[in-house]
């Protein structure tokens, strides 16, 4: 787990928030309108070809038309991308709209759109103020681009509706959740297979340990252990955390235990610590992608549970969020998974970090769905392909015997669900041909 975690909160946050590029955009624009309205261009220049030929009522008239048209459309892309929301929402999951927040093509399009209205609406300021000559001026240049930023308009709006009709289509949406995880699970566990040392289990706390309390409310998004371990340090403690990245804690709870290395010390004050504590754990009011993994899988389970109830009744929808969650655990059985330990410069352990291990991602990955599905002789297939393909993946005994568990655990539940024996066997045969491909004939 990398220790430069810090500033990627705040830029994780930035990155889906819908004003933060329109922002930008609107005052780069701004600058440029009222750069280029300041610019005279006479006949002889090099930029007269370029310039805007029209009188100063003219170039008045073009820019008030493009101010209007502008804006008129951002309002509409706006509703067009609350529209989207709601869908993405409603019918498949309310914790798939960070993704549709963040979505860089939408942010780009609110952008061109609000940058063009306020680029020509900095134009009119000098419109028509009179020259040492007597002349009307006339920004020639500031209107040439608020007319290129029009016609740009019209492809931006162009391509947003193609962006928009292919952002809610549902393999879009799983795609990007898949791509999205991918990221987390090579920053958190770049380590792949081959290893033969088992994975760190972080320390019991001694009975004696001092209880360090969450200061407020909220979702663990990111844990950064390097102030904690240089306060450890200096006072020879160790301290381990007791939820996981992810976990929701209540202010005035146990966030994490302290304890002295040497065990014949009087219990920690925890002032010491608290300060470091809240600067090396992220609490927020959301979940987030930083080094959330089983948020990722939560999202695409969401997916398939809603497509599988009683309302909606789509099985496909949940085969495809199998297909998706398949990747991503054979990617995770794959990988050195286990605890953070954190030592320092002398190779003493100071900090301890759990991490959910291969089972409880298999677990969250695929019992929802099981249990939701269990009727669904196609959703209890691609279960059974799921486990197959994860088992092949995995690199230890232990995660094989996991795969086999509940490959028995959905046989055993399309035997008591499915009610028509005809749609039964193929289940029955293809966990019957996965678990000898596991090496497992009987339930461990």
């Amino acid at each position: 787990m990398s220790l430069r975690v810090r500033p990627r909160v705040p830029w994780d946050h930035l990155g889906g928030a819908l004003w933060v590029l329109p922002t930008v955009s609107v005052i780069a624009f701004l600058a440029a309108g009222a750069l280029l309205s300041r610019m005279p261009v006479d006949a002889d220049s090099p930029l007269w070809p370029l310039a805007f030929q029209g009188s100063a009522e003219h170039a008045r008239g073009i820019l008030i038309a493009v101010s209007a048209t502008m804006i008129t459309v951002t309002g509409l892309v706006f509703a067009l991308t609350i529209v989207a929301l709601q869908v993405a929402s409603g019918q498949y999951s309310p914790r798939l709209l960070r993704s549709f927040m963040r979505d860089r093509g939408t942010q780009v399009v609110l952008s061109v759109f609000v940058g063009a209205f306020a680029y020509s609406t900095a134009g009119l300021h000098t419109v028509g103020i009179q020259r040492a000559d007597g002349e009307a001026f006339v920004p020639r240049l500031a209107d040439s681009g608020s007319l290129a930023l029009g016609v740009a308009g019209v492809a931006v709006l162009i391509y947003f509706i193609h962006h928009l009709a292919r952002s809610i289509q549902i393999d879009a949406i799983m795609s990007t959740v898949e791509r999205e995880s991918r990221w987390v699970i090579d920053d958190l566990y770049p380590t792949r297979s081959g290893y033969l040392e088992p994975e760190a289990r972080c320390p019991n706390p001694p009975a004696s340990a001092t209880v360090l309390q969450a200061s407020h409310s909220g979702y663990i998004q990111a844990v950064q252990p390097q102030p904690l371990v240089r306060a450890a340090a200096d006072h020879d403690l160790v301290v381990r955390l007791a939820r996981q990245v992810g976990d929701h804690v209540v202010e005035g709870t146990s966030l994490a235990w302290a304890w002295h290395r040497v065990s014949d010390r009087s219990p920690v004050d925890s002032r010491l610590l608290q300060a470091a504590l809240d600067d090396a754990v992220t609490i927020g009011f959301e979940r987030t992608m930083v080094q959330d993994v089983p948020f990722g899988l939560r999202r695409l389970v969401d997916i398939g549970t809603k497509a599988l109830s009683p309302a909606v009744n789509d099985p496909y929808t949940g085969v495809q969020a199998l297909h998706h969650l398949s990747v991503l655990l054979c990617m995770l059985a794959g990988r050195r998974l286990g605890d953070r330990l954190y030592h320092d410069e002398q190779g003493m352990l100071r900090v301890a970090v759990p991490c959910p291990q291969f089972a409880d991602y298999l677990q969250l990955g695929t019992a929802q769905i099981r249990r939701s599905g269990a009727k669904e002789p196609a959703v209890a297939g691609s279960l059974i392909q799921l486990f197959k393909d994860v088992g092949g993946c995995a690199v230890s005994e232990d995660r094989r015997r996991a795969c086999a568990r509940h490959i028995w655990l959905v046989l055993e539940d399309a035997r008591r669900e499915i009610a028509q024996a005809a749609d039964a066997e193929p289940v029955q045969a293809e966990g019957a041909v996965a678990l000898a491909a596991l090496g497992a004939n009987r339930p461990d």
